[in-house]
């Protein structure tokens, strides 16, 4: 099978198509064959990272045909049509765990699946997990226009959020993320976020923040959280230290929670997707979730989409294809 390889080096790694061996499919595994697979932020900064180490494939998310099911597996049909979440899955070839697995709607291309499950299940594991989101609650999602947070967007729309704040720098980025759930949009820095937060909150904060900028806006944030108000961070894209102010938190009873699946077991990763899947399928297979591609590459240009990925200049997914 063709496969997307990481060659670490001095100035970062360096991206290789490699011919090799398929994996074999073993009990309780399911093979699947790729179609697509997403190319994530994530990817990028770890490939720029690799100075050294093993040569490896890179990737987490995938959709594709189930090719071979292991002993055991039930609930699965070769030829059947699934997206998911893993390991070295930018390869012809990948072999999972049953619970990793979604059904992809019939409604959806390979490349839409593809870009579904890394953004989506970890947006959803900060709203509703980790958030404790109720329904009638106004969020607030920094760096709305990221992968993470048009998909947090989008969620909370369906989900039943009153109010859905985003932020971003660019204007232009937060006009085309308007139309899939934001109620208000505040291009920032320059704008100041608290009287736009407060405007929208009818002067009452926001409940729920989803953060992936980090330390530069912990503390204009902080101001505009309401009363027990939470703030979930995944990335820290600016940075990761930044201004707190305990008295305001304390007196606020704001809760400040770090989620990261790089620390968490497999099975906890396992738990996240299948609670994904319960509460956002529907919402996928109906349209009101949409998966908007930036830009698909076959996976022989993989490439020209790591550069174009670090431009930092598109909406939605990029999406790599073995067609």
């Amino acid at each position: 099978m063709r496969a997307a390889f990481v060659i670490p080096g001095p100035g970062g790694g360096r991206l290789e198509i490699r011919e090799v061996a398929a994996p074999e499919v073993q009990p309780g595994r399911v093979l699947v064959r790729v179609h697509a697979s997403g190319l994530n932020r994530g990817e990028v900064l770890y490939r720029q990272a690799a100075l050294k180490g093993a040569p490896y494939i890179g990737g987490v998310e995938f959709a594709g045909e189930v090719a071979a099911l292991g002993a055991g597996v039930t609930g699965l049909t070769v030829g059947q049509r699934v997206m998911g979440h893993g390991a070295a899955t930018q390869a012809e070839y990948v072999l999972v765990e049953p619970r990793a697995l979604m059904a992809v709607p019939a409604s959806l291309s390979f490349p839409e699946a593809a870009a579904f499950p890394n953004v989506f299940i970890t947006a959803h594991d900060a709203i509703v997990t980790a958030g404790s989101f109720k329904a009638g609650e106004s969020v607030l999602i920094n760096a709305a226009a990221s992968g993470i947070g048009i998909a947090a967007v989008q969620i909370a729309r369906v989900l039943g959020a009153s109010t859905v704040i985003g932020t971003s720098r660019n204007r232009g980025k937060l006009d085309k993320v308007r139309p899939l759930g934001l109620t208000h949009a505040v291009v920032n820095p320059p704008e100041p976020l608290g009287p736009a937060a407060k405007a929208a909150t009818a002067d009452k904060g926001v409940n729920l923040v989803i953060d992936t900028v980090g330390g530069p806006a912990l503390a204009e944030t902080l101001k505009v959280m309401a009363m027990n108000g939470r703030l979930v961070n995944i990335g820290r894209m600016g940075g990761r230290t930044g201004e707190l102010d305990m008295e305001r938190m304390s007196f606020f009873g704001l809760k400040l929670i770090g989620v990261s699946f790089r620390a968490r077991s497999r099975e906890q990763t396992l738990g996240c997707i299948e609670a994904c899947a319960r509460d956002l399928l529907p919402h996928l297979a109906s349209g009101a979730i949409r998966i908007p591609i930036e830009r698909s590459y076959r996976i022989a240009d993989i490439a020209a989409a790591h550069d174009f990925a670090e431009q930092d200049n598109h909406v939605g997914k990029i999406v790599l294809t073995f067609e």
